[in-house]
């Protein structure tokens, strides 16, 4: 059977649960053909953010020890999580790796002004960044620029190597910009969750 996500929502306080035992998120999961099956959570939207916030601090944890910092048994805290995931909300688990301690010294922002803006060419240009490891974040972005990507080398002669043999070879690139990181303030991928 195929599942997809129909549906995740915060229950607003106003609104009467169909059951007064369940709260919180709603996941629905439509099955291959007509029928749509909808599961609801015993557990608050606040409770939720708990387990959230408790894995973007430290997503090694184990169920076990995830469970005690929300107040939670094992079997319930793994199958919410398990919830969380298949509702899109937690897309992956990664490891923080130090460019630094693999010999890249350099992290570059490069605007990208694109010669037309035509749907195609756009479609061509985002593909081809994703088979690039040296850039790490492509945006699509308002103003004089369309694009922003931050892109790390081992040193400047490398960035420059890598701007000619690979940045300005990119699908429709017109003009790029670059500017030079000169020292990390804030690292962050936690995301701020909501009251």
């Amino acid at each position: 059977l195929r599942m997809e996500v129909i549906q995740i929502r915060q229950q607003h306080p106003e609104e009467q649960p169909v059951d007064p035992q369940v709260g919180g998120i709603e996941v629905g999961l439509q099955l291959e053909g007509p029928r749509q099956l909808r599961l609801r959570a015993s557990l608050p939207f606040d409770r939720w953010l708990e387990l959230v916030a408790a894995l973007q601090r430290d997503a090694r944890l184990s169920t076990t020890e995830l469970a005690d910092r929300v107040s939670l048994t094992p079997s319930p805290c793994w199958r919410r999580v398990k919830a969380l995931e298949a509702a899109g909300l937690i897309r992956g688990y990664r490891t923080v790796v130090d460019p630094r301690k693999l010999g890249y010294g350099v992290t570059a922002f490069v605007s990208i002004l694109m010669e037309s803006h035509s749907r195609e060419l756009g479609i061509a240009f985002e593909k081809a960044v994703q088979d690039i490891p040296e850039i790490l974040s492509c945006h699509n972005v308002s103003g004089h620029f369309d694009f922003l990507l931050q892109v790390i080398a081992k040193d400047l002669e490398s960035f420059g190597d890598f701007a000619r043999e690979n940045i300005r070879c990119l699908p429709g690139v017109k003009e790029m910009n670059s500017s030079f990181s000169l020292k990390e303030v804030k690292l962050s991928r936690e995301i701020p969750l909501p009251d």
